[in-house]
């Protein structure tokens, strides 16, 4: 199979979609591999790197898209990409097509078959595709909540782990699925005094079981979102509806009970956000305040350590990419269950049903 590896053109985004191990192995296997020129540099993997593991070099993402059978890249096409995408070509990405009707009708339109990192499921009902990235962008959203509670960029002026004589921050966080465990982990090697919230009672018994005592859970609800959210310095929205819109657990009238400068780190931000006011920022200007209260929504934070972030991806993609270049989509989906909930849109009809309710279309109207 042809397999073209564009660079990434989303706003700071430096990820690749795979690394030049990658590409070596799937060239062990008999495949074609392009590479967009320069698109490893900001990861760190030069086009000498990819020629070396027997990659091809084009030099625009037109030539890689046109020469492709499928194309394997980090974020989801966006608005310049649309019209490069072929009939029949297999679109391999985080699509997160439930935050998005522009690109849902893009690629229904494309006649593509796209097949979403985020919604590929074990049989576990875990996400092995989407768990790195959570796990970089639950550690991340401390490190940068940390930065933004600082007096000058308008937070609480509060260091998280305190120090001798002074409380530690207060961090509240919203899910306790791998971004919510990541950043609990992280606040509480900080010294912080973490909550966290979460409506499956399973796994609040694991967080009790595996975090120090300064971390506590409780049931979450209204209630008690409400009542908590008043005195917690750092929140962090970590709930995800795989493949569907995220629930708005904040909503913009609960700002007021906050304390001026407060942060709200909203990871969930692929998936429309768990608080209402989120709307979605990049790493260039990454924060905006509404009623003292500052929202931190970088849509791709895990680009910002991009090394790391492509490496860990590549670990978990790169079996699905051999089987589906190997097997072609339809026997590889066929054969795999995991990769079967994968599939998103096929040529124009979308089959995952999540996207659907999302927009409140009808099957009929597809």
């Amino acid at each position: 199979m042809k397999i073209g590896v564009p660079k990434e053109i989303k706003n700071n985004e430096s990820r690749v979609g795979m690394t030049p191990s990658g590409v070596f192995e799937l060239a062990k296997n008999g495949h074609t591999i392009y590479v967009q020129s320069s698109a490893g540099d900001g990861s760190g993997f030069f086009d000498s790197d990819y020629k070396s593991a027997g990659a091809i070099i084009l030099d625009t993402i037109g030539l890689v898209y046109a020469m492709s059978e499928m194309i394997v890249k980090v974020k989801e096409p966006i608005a310049e990409e649309y019209e490069l995408v072929q009939k029949d070509q297999i679109v391999f990405t985080y699509f997160h097509f439930a935050s998005s009707e522009p690109l849902t009708k893009a690629m229904i339109k494309s006649q593509s078959i796209c097949i979403a990192y985020e919604t590929v499921e074990d049989s576990e009902g875990g996400l092995p595709l989407l768990t790195p990235m959570s796990e970089v962008a639950g550690r991340m959203s401390i490190q940068q909540g940390a930065r933004y509670l600082e007096k000058p960029v308008k937070g609480r002026g509060v260091l998280l782990g305190g120090v001798p004589g002074v409380q530690p921050g207060k961090v509240l966080v919203l899910g306790a699925g791998v971004v919510g465990i990541q950043a609990a982990k992280m606040a509480a090697g900080l010294g912080a005094h973490v909550t966290i919230m979460d409506v499956n009672l399973k796994r609040l018994r694991y967080v009790n079981d595996v975090m120090p005592p300064h971390v506590v859970t409780e049931f979450s609800n209204e209630f008690n979102i409400r009542k908590h959210i008043k005195t917690h310095d750092l929140i962090i929205g970590g709930v995800l509806l795989k493949g569907a819109k995220a629930p708005n657990l904040i909503t913009r009238d609960m700002l007021k009970d906050m304390r001026p400068g407060t942060v709200i780190v909203d990871v969930a931000v692929d998936q429309g956000g768990c608080v209402e006011t989120t709307r979605p920022t990049t790493h260039e200007d990454p924060v905006y305040i509404i009623d003292d209260v500052v929202h931190y929504s970088v849509a791709n934070m895990p680009g910002a350590v991009p090394y790391t972030s492509t490496v860990a991806l590549t670990n978990v993609t790169l079996p699905y990419v051999v089987k589906l270049a190997n097997l072609g989509w339809k026997k590889a989906t066929d054969l795999d269950e995991s990769l079967q909930k994968g599939l998103n849109i096929i040529k124009g009809e979308i089959v995952y049903k999540e996207i659907r309710e999302a927009f409140g279309w009808e099957i009929e109207k597809l």
